[in-house]
Parts: C-alpha cells; sequence; structure tokens
C-alpha cells in the first residue's frame, strides 16, 4: 500500500476509515501455528501446550478453582454472583420462610398414606409397616401447613403495589414441602420469588415455582446463611427438621447478641414448636434470660402471620415494606 502523501499546509488532512474491531487484511504472525516445514516437531509440541491445564484460561479453569489455594476466590463468587442477579432484579427486601421438606400438598400426603394402607391390608403384621403408616397420619395432619405457606407466599406476592413490585419478595430454601408451597402461593401471584440452594452430595432439584434466574445453587453453607438475612425483613419458620433449626436458632442467636439487627421470628404451629422447642424450659434453667423468650411468637394461618408483621413492624415505628 502506497504511503500517504502528507498533507499540504492549509488543508485539512486525510481521515483513514477506522479499523474493522476484529478483521485485518494481513494475519499478524502469531496468527498461524510454527509450520511443520520450519520444524517437524513443532505441530506435536503447540498440541500439547495447548492441551495443558497451565494454558487454560484460569477463570475457565474449574480444576484450578477448586484448589485448596482458591477457595477465598469461589467464596467471593459464592457471595457476588446471587448478589448481583438480586440487586439486577430489584430485589430489596425478603421474607423467609423456613419449613420440612418432607411436608408435602395434602393430596400428596393422602395418597402415601392410602398406599401404606393398602400395603399393610395385604400384610397386617409388618411392624415396619405400622411405624411408616403413623407417620404418614401425622405427615397428612402437618400437610395443612403446605397450604397456610401457599397462602402466606400468595399474600406477600400481592403486597406493596402487586405482583410486580419487588421491593419484599419470599426467600426460601428452594426445596420441596413448606418451601415449595410459599415459592407457589408467590408463583400463583405472578410475583418474583428466591430460591437459594446448594450443593450437596446427593443431586436435589429445586421446586418448579421459584423464579428461573432467582434460583440460586450454593457451594458453602456460610454464603447462603449471609444472603438468607442480608436483606430480610422477617423470619418464618415452618415445623421442620434439622435445617430448619439450624436456620432458626442461628437467627435467634444473631438477635439475641445484636450482631444483627432485631427482626420478627414467628414460628408457625405452637403445638408442634411448645414439643419441640421448650423456651420455658431454658430460662427455668437459666440458659437464657427472659427477654430472649420474646424473640419470636406463635401464629397459626397466613393472615396471622402477616398482620403479626405489621404490627411488629408498626411498634418499631417503621413500614415492613420501605418505600426504597
Amino acid at each position: 500500500m502506497a504511503e500517504r502523501d502528507p498533507p499540504e499546509r492549509g488543508k485539512a488532512p486525510q481521515i483513514p476509515q477506522p479499523a474493522h474491531p476484529q478483521l485485518r487484511h494481513e494475519p499478524l504472525p502469531w496468527h498461524r501455528p510454527k509450520p511443520a516445514q520450519e520444524d517437524p516437531d513443532a505441530p506435536r509440541r503447540i498440541e500439547a501446550i495447548l492441551a495443558s491445564p497451565g494454558y487454560r484460561q484460569a477463570d475457565q479453569d474449574v480444576d484450578f478453582l477448586n484448589r485448596d489455594d482458591t477457595r477465598g476466590l469461589r467464596l467471593q463468587l459464592d457471595y457476588l454472583k446471587p448478589e448481583t442477579l438480586l440487586g439486577q432484579h430489584g430485589i430489596a427486601h425478603t421474607i423467609v420462610v423456613f419449613g420440612s421438606t418432607r411436608v408435602p400438598e395434602p393430596a400428596a400426603a393422602r395418597r402415601r398414606l392410602d398406599e401404606l394402607r393398602r400395603e399393610l391390608a395385604d400384610d397386617p403384621g409388618n411392624s415396619h409397616k405400622l411405624g411408616q403408616m403413623a407417620i404418614a397420619e401425622r405427615i397428612l395432619a402437618k400437610s395443612r401447613y403446605y397450604d397456610v405457606a401457599r397462602e402466606f407466599g400468595r399474600l406477600v406476592g400481592n403486597a406493596g403495589h402487586g405482583p410486580a413490585d419487588s421491593r419484599i419478595v419470599i426467600m426460601t430454601g428452594g426445596g420441596p414441602g413448606v418451601m415449595e408451597a410459599a415459592n407457589r402461593g408467590a408463583h400463583d401471584a405472578g410475583a418474583e420469588s428466591v430460591g437459594l440452594n446448594i450443593r450437596l452430595p446427593h443431586e436435589q432439584y429445586p421446586n418448579p415455582y421459584v423464579t428461573p434466574d432467582l434460583c440460586f445453587r450454593f457451594h458453602y453453607f456460610a454464603l447462603r446463611k449471609l444472603h438468607f438475612l442480608l436483606r430480610a425483613r422477617a423470619l418464618v419458620a415452618f415445623p421442620g427438621g434439622y435445617g430448619t433449626f439450624d436456620e432458626l436458632f442461628e437467627t435467634l442467636t444473631l438477635i439475641q447478641t445484636r450482631k444483627i439487627r432485631p427482626l420478627p421470628v414467628i414460628l408457625v404451629g405452637a403445638e408442634y414448636w411448645r414439643r419441640a422447642f421448650d423456651v420455658d424450659f431454658l430460662v427455668a434453667e437459666g440458659t437464657i434470660d427472659a427477654e430472649d423468650r420474646d424473640l419470636f411468637w406463635f401464629a397459626e394461618s397466613a393472615e396471622e402471620i402477616w398482620q403479626g408483621l405489621v404490627r411488629w413492624y408498626e411498634a418499631s415505628g417503621e413500614p415492613l415494606i420501605p418505600e426504597t
């Protein structure tokens, strides 16, 4: 290509066309590998380099990211991805709902009990089946909480300015049972809801009612716990097992010690919780103070849960759903 003549004095310089953002007329030297004509062993050596773990781009090298000495990076990513996407969706506040994954909707609980009854009819002396049926009867009795959680999810989904208002949304562990019910209620209302799943040794599936872009899978329990409380305006705990107890007692401990600002904690199902968690015994034994008994209260229905939250925030001098 001929060189451009220098611009004549007094005339505007000739402006070249902008370069293509990707293509070139002439390739650069590194656009082609060293040919075998120059070194017969070059292609093999280049192939070995390209296949080497060291050549992988760091952010795409899963083996490198899973090393012990890159745990800090994984912790950051476990925090940053949900934080970023929740912000993009405008999720400012959440109501966290926990409860047993083993409490299905009433129709499913009834089918399971009928199935066991048929099996027991064929083998009436089977003590194992008798025990299973007794548990199935108690699960059926507790399945009413599925309906309560679903209705509560619908109430939260319709709160504020309606389903499109994401200032406050349901957040659960993303699993089945009671948590599914809460996500489902929000879904019934056409509202977004969040599910925080966790990577476990055995495959687990999220419930189908979490908003797809707001269903996250964590590697670390610690970061998942952090996200449960970062935006929480309340914790609503339905009858549950170890996982529910874990989150409940951690939250109560953080409130008790004022490590976090106090927030309302509601235990749904007084009959279950009074037997599973005897707070009066702890007070009488002197292992907690009497004022720690007032860090939570009981409720039975979705409307009772919602109205309790509204009154708690009125007593604290602020609305349940902040304007910003």
